[in-house]
């Protein structure tokens, strides 16, 4: 079985998601935003979404905001301090003014604050996962220190463009596991 650190993934798969045209990333995200339709998850009210960041091939969101409208949910979105590591989240309404920050990840200027505990379904950015739930991020740690305010029943769905791989060899104790990974081909439920 092929083992892989989480410092290869991360570079692998920002070289993937490079050679991705805007034609394929906007496909893809649309598969992807399909996708989550068949997700026990819609009964639920309050739902955390990323913003993308365009210029990292993120998987764009934007159809992700249109379903939640059009299903009547509270949208929340996030605003990382890099000092503190911490995100603060707000709901999203039509009077949300969004700002892209210095590291291009746009974000809201303010608004009404909602606390981590009442988010239940957070859509996770990610460059790689495993089959086990285990993800890869841009290793800031921003994601893990939000899941780990967030209730224990929260359901965290990532998103990725690409398949599983199998091990990610170096996850440490406090990584918090993913409980699917959407990708525009596959539901992985973990």
């Amino acid at each position: 079985m092929k083992q892989t650190t989480k410092k290869e993934l991360r570079s692998k798969y920002k070289d993937l998601r490079k050679q991705l045209s805007e034609k394929e990333r906007e496909e893809m995200s649309l598969a992807i935003a399909n996708k989550l339709l068949d997700l026990p998850i819609w009964e639920k009210s309050y739902f955390h979404v990323f913003l993308p960041i365009t210029e990292q091939k993120e998987v764009d969101t934007e159809l992700i905001l249109h379903l939640l409208s059009g299903k009547d949910k509270e949208t929340i979105i996030s605003k990382a301090d890099f000092e503190t590591r911490k995100m603060t989240h707000f709901l999203l309404t039509d009077n949300t003014k969004i700002k892209k920050n210095e590291y291009h990840i746009p974000e809201p200027i303010d608004g009404i604050e909602v606390p981590s505990h009442k988010i239940e379904v957070v859509f996770v950015p990610l460059l790689a996962y495993d089959k086990t739930g285990h993800r890869v991020g841009y290793g800031k740690g921003f994601y893990d220190k939000f899941l780990s305010e967030c209730k224990p029943e929260t359901i965290k769905i990532g998103l990725s463009f690409f398949e599983a791989e199998e091990l990610i060899t170096d996850v440490f104790e406090d990584d918090i596991k993913l409980d699917y990974c959407v990708t525009p081909n596959e539901v992985y439920s973990f």
